[in-house]
């Protein structure tokens, strides 16, 4: 006897609920790698949310010292981010600080909920490529790329396998810096407080990926990539850079960071 129709269906799967943690360098400086951030991880089947009331993540204040402070906003990210299942950040830097340093300046109860907010809490590439499995859309762009460890991603975070393997998912050949765990310069406010010092290491930087032909460094940290970008400009060094969502998805007409223009003209 056949009892087939008599068996239930199989429950649809839910969509995951995540939350889009925009940064505040990408709300202000390049509004495109949020919406890149927000297309991908659409496009891997998550219901996306941006929460309206998100500010920064207090790691200025942290790295100088302003524990208190840091704590307050701490507080407030928490209590507007919790309640969804995962927490999505495109930036190594600001997802190791809700990470790695939210336990370490809450107490008590915040403790507790730092501690399992922190196991929500992932950085783009490593969600899309760890809880996702993504498969990123083939990319026709032939042009050489060399990509950028950030040293919050890959010092706190452990990301390195993860952007490279969207990367290859997507086409994209990386061509490997010869110091590519070594620092850009950045550093959040070390660029500000040693300038010479960061303008040295950017050139490094820079120069490391230049030699591999690329004519793209990509990264996940804007802050990098911006500090990087400036000082290829003001030095007129012939190389473009791009975050990785953006790359992923194949955005053409954005124009590389510190470019008035796309390449070839596009808008």
């Amino acid at each position: 006897m056949d009892t087939s129709q008599d068996k239930p269906e199989p429950a649809p799967s839910k969509p995951k609920q995540v939350a889009l943690y925009v940064t505040c360098l990408a709300d202000l400086m390049r509004p495109s790698v949020a919406q890149a951030s927000l297309e991908l991880l659409q496009r891997a089947g998550c219901e996306v949310t941006v929460p309206a009331q998100q500010t920064c993540c207090g790691q200025p204040a942290y790295n100088n010292g302003d524990f208190s402070g840091a704590a307050r906003i701490a507080q407030q990210l928490i209590e507007n981010f919790e309640h969804f299942d995962y927490v999505v950040l495109p930036s190594g830097s600001c997802a190791g600080m809700l990470k790695e340093h939210y336990p370490k300046i809450l107490e008590g109860h915040w403790l507790e909920r730092a501690n399992s907010f922190a196991d929500r809490v992932y950085e783009l590439t490593t969600f899309l490529v760890d809880i996702c499995s993504y498969q990123p859309a083939k990319q026709l762009s032939a042009k050489a790329v060399a990509y950028h460890d950030s040293c919050a991603g890959l010092r706190e975070l452990g990301i390195k396998a993860q952007p490279r393997s969207l990367l290859a998912r997507a086409g994209i050949k990386v061509q490997e810096l010869a110091q590519a765990e070594v620092c850009c310069g950045f550093g959040g406010t070390f660029c500000a407080k040693m300038p010479a010092i960061s303008g040295a290491m950017a050139d490094q930087k820079i120069q490391d990926a230049q030699d591999t032909g690329a004519e793209t460094l990509i990264g996940g940290d804007l802050g990098c990539l911006l500090a990087l970008a400036g000082r290829a400009s003001r030095t007129n060094k012939d190389i473009q850079f791009r975050h990785i969502a953006e790359v992923l998805i194949g955005d053409s007409t954005t124009p590389p960071i510190a470019k008035n223009e796309a390449p070839d003209g596009a808008a």
